[in-house]
Parts: structure tokens; sequence; C-alpha cells
């Protein structure tokens, strides 16, 4: 019973290390997050920023 629990940041540190191995999930989008959350800028509007940044890169490749 000698088991350490983890803290907020260390569950969220691993799952953003994690994130772009999940199925399921868009790569580009998961590394996007991931590297905001990284970069401590994981917020709503950035996170609006990059899902229109992709939005507009796909729009473009059709």
């Amino acid at each position: 019973m000698d088991k350490k629990v983890k803290s907020g940041k260390e569950i969220l540190d691993e799952f953003f290390a994690n994130i772009s191995s999940l199925e399921k999930v868009d790569k580009e989008l998961a590394e996007s997050l991931a590297s905001l959350y990284h970069q401590g800028k994981l917020t709503d509007t950035n996170v609006k920023n990059e899902i229109q940044k992709i939005r507009d890169k796909n729009a473009n490749k059709n």
C-alpha cells in the first residue's frame, strides 16, 4: 500500500506526453495541444486558434 499518488501536474504531463498515441485522436491536433501545454500556453483562445489553423490548412488541401 505504498503507492504514490500522482499530482495533477504529473497526470497532465503524462497525458500530453502520450496524447498522440491515443486511438481516434487526430495526430496534428494532438501535437498542437501538447505543444501548447508544454509551452504553458494551453488557453481557450490558443486552442481555438490552433483548431482554426488546422481547419484552414485542411480546407486548402481540398
